[in-house]
């Protein structure tokens, strides 16, 4: 996938997120399903997600290569990313990254900031991805908890479905 078109899906993806997020009534902010985050824990989730991959996308390009090493494989497309992110789901027991565990339930107070923080981080991600030379996006790699080391490309484009994932169980059981 071009990286226009993975900058493009990024935003596609934070927008349908966002405009479902800004229409839910602020007592649903606090709630969710027995057991499950809340729809509050399930934005700070995403927006722990996506600050760690912008702060790191900042940092000088030697420093990939000298902490995490090169890619040595061909690039994945995105439904295998997909279906390789959900496999790895389902055989982890629905993996939680260390940030995101024990999360304290955010406050109504804090929705209006936590939802402007996730726009504005999308916003970063997506001008990286476009300036960023398709040689690194293919060459540099980041680890993933729960799927190892992993091109750039591919994890950018694992965001992006990230966010739908987390956007498709709001819809249906929030």
């Amino acid at each position: 996938m071009h990286k226009d078109e993975i900058a493009d899906l990024i935003e596609e993806k934070h927008d349908l997120l966002l405009n479902w997020l800004k229409e839910q009534d602020d007592d649903k902010w606090l709630l969710g399903p027995e057991g499950k985050w809340t729809t509050g824990q399930q934005a700070l989730h995403l927006l722990q997600s996506i600050k760690p991959l912008n702060d790191v996308l900042s940092m000088p390009r030697f420093f990939f290569k000298y902490v995490f090493g090169k890619n040595n494989r061909d690039i994945h497309n995105y439904d295998t990313i997909v279906h390789s992110y959900q496999e790895a789901l389902t055989t982890t027991n629905n993996f939680t990254f260390k940030a995101s565990k024990n999360m304290k339930i955010p406050k109504i107070k804090d929705k209006t900031y936590i939802l402007n923080r996730l726009q504005v981080e999308s916003k970063k991600l997506q001008y990286k991805t476009r300036r960023i030379s398709d040689k690194n996006l293919d060459t540099l790699v980041l680890p993933h908890p729960l799927m190892g080391k992993i091109p750039i490309r591919e994890i950018l484009m694992w965001t992006a479905y990230h966010v739908e994932h987390h956007t498709k169980i709001l819809q249906e059981k929030y």
